[in-house]
């Protein structure tokens, strides 16, 4: 049996930055709400998550390897300031060491930096940035909750130009509330003006305790057709390929394969990474945990780490041990298909093969069996992967087949 890949030294940290100027509509995410002002070092409430953030860092165990990506996400990272930003970045060179060819990724949202902000970024080292835009139309914006508009939108991009950012992904929302087809085509034209490198396109997801979530709990959300979000999904592949993006992912697109996203593929391709701060969840060893979703829990935590309290690791979902005794093994398998699938070039067979035994793999193959038949799936030279575009639209249709019969 091969090395289990997951059982590799991590490569990847994914930093999570919970603060937010107000909480969009569709997020059910771990965040703080801090208000539509600039806070930065200024906020004492920002100040103290970074200390706790650097000490976390400070306190794992660097296993001999230099990081190659390093992603912040959030809630809204670019409401951090420069210092800030480079304190942490500091603080994971320092524990890991850095590859000469890192990628260090930074969300940001329209209308919570400048020009100056921006080029500091760069000098601490942040080389690319993830754009949060969701639609082009002040409507959709606002009726989604988000604090920026449209002229936010274009000076952030102005910005990038001003500064020289050479590799820049922005993000859009199909399925919104009162979001037209025409809205989408014109959303579609106006992000392929921008000249960034990378696109990334999602379905509108209405989580239970979300404000959307509520309100078509009470049938009151006015999300479009389902046809008309299939339409959009289609529309956009046709016209991102026209525009020079290739798919990489089922929500992925790229100018050229060097601005995929390299942290975001550590993740599909079943690898392990760190995860700092409030609500993130790491994957080292083969085991898998979450940290605590509020400020004051994740607090005490990392004062607990500190002197030497691991107690919260009960989060684990399992080591090693418990995960083949009590056949864990089936769960990781799932996902790791799950996440390969989403991979427009797919899975390969033979290392699932090695790492989980022919049975599974065989099993697996029978669940597909009728999605080969119908197109939407297709396997050849080694490799298991969903059509394009039919079996990445019904994406969901076919993992949640697998999971019916494999769960059981």
């Amino acid at each position: 049996m091969s090395v289990l890949w997951e059982m590799q030294a991590p490569r990847a940290v994914y930093v999570h930055v919970p603060f937010c100027r107000r909480r969009c509509f569709y997020c059910d995410f771990p965040i703080s709400v801090v208000g539509d002002r600039l806070v930065g070092e200024s906020s004492g409430m920002m100040a103290e998550y970074v200390r706790a953030l650097i000490q976390e860092i400070s306190l794992e165990q660097n296993q001999g390897f230099s990081l190659k990506t390093v992603f912040f996400g959030g809630g809204t990272p670019s409401l951090l300031s420069p210092g800030q930003v480079g304190e942490i970045l500091n603080a994971l060179e320092r524990t890991f060491g850095f590859d000469a060819e890192i990628e260090i990724s930074m969300e940001v949202d329209p209308g919570t930096f400048d020009l100056e902000r921006l080029r500091s970024w760069m000098k601490s080292g942040v080389n690319r940035f993830s754009l949060g835009v969701q639609a082009f139309q002040d409507e959709l914006l606002e009726a989604c909750g988000r604090s920026h508009r449209l002229k936010d939108v274009w000076a952030s991009v102005e910005y990038f130009r001003s500064a020289g950012v050479g590799n820049w992904s922005l993000d859009l929302m199909s399925g919104l509330p009162g979001q037209t087809l025409s809205m989408w085509a014109e959303s579609l034209e106006l992000a392929i003006q921008t000249g960034s490198t990378h696109l990334s396109v999602y379905d509108l997801t209405v989580e239970p305790e979300t404000v959307f979530g509520k309100r078509e709990a009470r049938g009151i959300l006015n999300v479009p057709l389902e046809e008309d979000v299939v339409e959009m999904y289609r529309s956009t592949a046709v016209r991102l390929a026209a525009a020079g993006f290739g798919r990489y992912e089922v929500s992925s697109y790229a100018r050229e394969a060097r601005f995929e996203c390299r942290h975001n593929r550590v993740y599909w391709e079943g690898l392990p990474f760190y995860g700092f701060g409030m609500g993130a969840t790491s994957f080292v060893g083969g085991v898998r945990f979450a940290r605590a979703r509020t400020r004051s829990e994740y607090f005490a935590w990392v004062q607990g780490l500190a002197s030497g309290d691991r107690s919260l690791n009960s989060q684990f979902w399992g080591d090693r041990a418990s995960d083949l005794e009590l056949g864990r093994e089936r769960e990781i398998f799932l996902e790791r298909v799950m996440m390969g699938l989403r991979l427009v070039r797919g899975i390969e067979v033979a290392p699932l093969v090695d790492r989980f035994g022919p049975e599974l793999v065989a099993e697996f193959m029978q669940v597909l069996a009728e999605f080969v038949a119908s197109g939407l799936v297709i396997v050849e030279g080694g490799w298991v992967r969903l059509s394009d575009p039919d079996g990445l639209l019904m994406s969901n249709v076919v993992l949640v087949k697998l999971f019916e019969v494999m769960e059981k």
